[in-house]
């Protein structure tokens, strides 16, 4: 990957993490302060409940206590305590106190518990009263709790009780408020919050025991505040019912997640002592999440917003970024590949003092130092070449001279001392002279031609066509009568392309190695030859099953006129060498004593000729 990309790559991320890191900061704190906010205004609305709750008992109280001490439930009570006691003159009696008494129910029981007067159920007249062993207890006490029966139904109801004590039976007054819409529609609730009432009745959830006050509003509330789907507060409230305590919920009333609600129920018990106060109602206190989530929403855009800008932001630092800092550094990898390539001439711009340009100047240092190096180098090498050259040469002329020097004394000592027998002598010697003379004359034209070895004239070669044409070459002397046999095998590339080069220099070079490689198997083997492909190049391979070379040998192999053999010259794998390097390529050897030697060359693939250096 560019380092412009990366760059850009790290810009990016970075935008990317540091806006959802705020992002999420910001829901996280705006979470926590909406749900501080919410039970902050659900316990605001409980605590108003309850005073509320505790007001209506004590104006109850206080009217009931009214009622009790009242001139009408004196006289009741005395005549009840006559005998024979009449309770029918006091049918309707506790129907018109509590209408002027602002009640919703009312009724006098005798001592034993028998109904005198029901203001709510007038056909109760002389029935017992269910709640009439309680009375007792309950005569001096705060206002209560109850589940009142109706002839169409029941009704919650905050009850009191107080007692007429006049004679020797007293005559209980029980008499309460509903506990209904009227009551609900009196909260003051906050915007976005709304109370409902679930009067527990009966083992199984009931959407018509829920008290809704937008049930009954006028047409102008809104149908959102009407409670579309009660059964959704079932599980809620069954849980309230099961575990006797306050519980909080969320109820999703459609799939847009604003009109969701957090719902908190809170428990309400009748009269009684400990776990024996049953429960008779749930109040329902709901948190509208309309703002909390339309403010997610908002929060969730803006962070989109910034991290697009952001994105487009770092896309626009890399690029300046690219300019000053990734340009020069891709001039430098461009310049370090073209040293690598060979060219130790380029050089880069300084542009400023800072670091990058310190780095520029080292750079073209450096090539100029590698310049002056190599020059050393190169004059170096042809010093010692020309060194190795005139050593090798002048043992290979020695060796003939001195049998030419013996021949010229032989001449003329025969002269001096037996003139009669020169004539002999002067034959013998001077087929001598011109052998030594021919031998001469071998040496320097192998030196001429190694010196003169011409530049290719690249053209279009298939590689295949030239090995294939320097076996067939050579298949007579591979299977030669009188000597061992030598098989040859061809594994070629059928896909391999053609390359840039000068065919018939090509084919003496791999020639070179065949012939190389058959004096390496006197005893017989396999010759193979591959070729195939690999990245940018193509390479053939001349492999042998022959007695291999040392790594000393290895390291020496292509020095001119160095050989192991006998007879050879020491020139055949440095003209090969010298042919590969003329077309951009190169040679290596890989060979190990007793598993035979392999000779690989790899030519630049394609038509382009490669740059020869040096």
């Amino acid at each position: 990957m560019m380092f412009r990309r990366k760059l850009l790559g790290v810009f990016a991320l970075t935008v990317f993490l540091s806006v959802a890191a705020v992002a999420w900061l910001v829901s996280e704190v705006t979470r926590r302060a909406f749900v501080r906010s919410e039970d902050e205004r659900t316990a605001a609305l409980v605590t108003q409940f309850r005073r509320e709750f505790n007001q209506q008992g004590e104006d109850v109280a206080r009217r009931v206590e009214t009622i009790a001490a009242s001139e009408a439930a004196s006289r009741m009570a005395l005549a009840l305590n006559r005998a024979p006691a009449d309770s029918g003159p006091y049918f309707e009696s506790a129907k018109t106190i509590a209408e002027n008494s602002q009640l919703d129910f009312l009724e006098f029981v005798e001592s034993d518990g028998t109904i005198v007067s029901s203001a709510q159920s007038p056909a109760k007249f002389g029935y017992p009263e269910g709640a009439a062993g309680s009375f007792s207890g309950a005569a001096d006490q705060e206002a209560f709790l109850k589940q009142e029966e109706l002839q169409d139904g029941t009704a919650l109801g905050l009850f009191a009780v107080r007692a007429t004590l006049v004679g020797e039976r007293p005559v209980y007054v029980m008499g309460g408020r509903r506990l209904d819409k009227e009551f609900l529609s009196g909260l003051d609730l906050p915007v976005g919050m709304r109370a409902l009432l679930y009067q527990n009745r009966g083992d199984r959830f009931s959407a018509e025991l829920l008290i809704d006050p937008s049930a009954s509003s006028s047409t102008s509330t809104s149908s959102s505040d009407k409670l579309r789907a009660p059964e959704k507060l079932e599980p809620l409230i069954d849980a309230v019912g099961q575990y006797g305590q306050e519980m909080t919920g969320v109820v999703a009333w459609s799939g847009d997640r604003a009109e969701d609600e957090v719902f908190h129920a809170i428990p309400l018990l009748g009269a009684g002592k400990g776990k024996e106060r049953p429960l008779l109602a749930i109040l329902l206190i709901g948190n509208s999440r309309r703002t909390y989530v339309e403010l997610m929403r908002h929060i969730r855009s803006a962070a989109l917003i910034v991290g697009g800008g952001g994105i487009l932001l770092a896309i626009l630092l890399s690029s300046w970024a690219a300019a000053r800092v990734t340009r020069p550094v891709e001039q430098l990898a461009h310049a370090a590949q073209e040293v690598a390539a060979g060219n130790w001439d380029v050089r880069v711009d300084v542009l400023g003092d800072d670091e990058l340009g310190q780095l520029a100047d080292s750079f073209n240092r450096m090539t100029t130092e590698l310049l002056g190096q190599r020059e050393r180098l190169l004059q170096a090498e042809r010093v010692a070449a020309w060194r190795e050259l005139a050593r090798r040469l002048a043992h290979e002329l020695k060796n003939p001279l001195f049998p030419l020097q013996l021949t010229v004394e032989n001449l003329v000592r025969a002269r001096q001392q037996n003139p009669e027998q020169f004539e002999e002598v002067f034959r013998e010697s001077s087929r001598t002279l011109l052998a030594e003379i021919a031998n001469l004359k071998g040496i320097i034209g192998r030196f001429s031609e190694f010196s003169k070895m011409p530049q290719p004239q690249l053209q279009r070669v298939q590689v295949n066509e030239v090995i294939r044409g320097v076996v067939q070459l050579f298949q007579a002397q591979l299977e030669a009568p009188g000597r061992a046999k030598i098989s040859c095998e061809l594994e070629l590339d059928p896909h391999l392309e053609a390359v840039a080069a000068d065919a018939e220099l090509l084919h003496r070079a791999i020639s070179n190695l065949v012939l190389n490689a058959m004096d390496a198997m006197p005893q017989g083997g396999v010759l193979t030859l591959r070729t195939r492909t690999e990245d940018a190049k193509v390479l053939i391979e001349v492999e042998d099953t022959g007695s291999g070379l040392t790594p000393e040998e290895c390291a020496r192999i292509f020095t001119p006129y160095y050989t192991s053999k006998r007879h050879g010259t020491g020139l055949g794998l440095a003209i090969v060498q010298s042919v590969v390097s003329d077309h951009g390529g190169s040679i290596r050897v890989k060979s190990e004593p007793g598993r035979g030697t392999s000779f690989v060359i790899e030519l630049p693939r394609g038509l382009e000729p490669a740059q020869n250096v040096g």
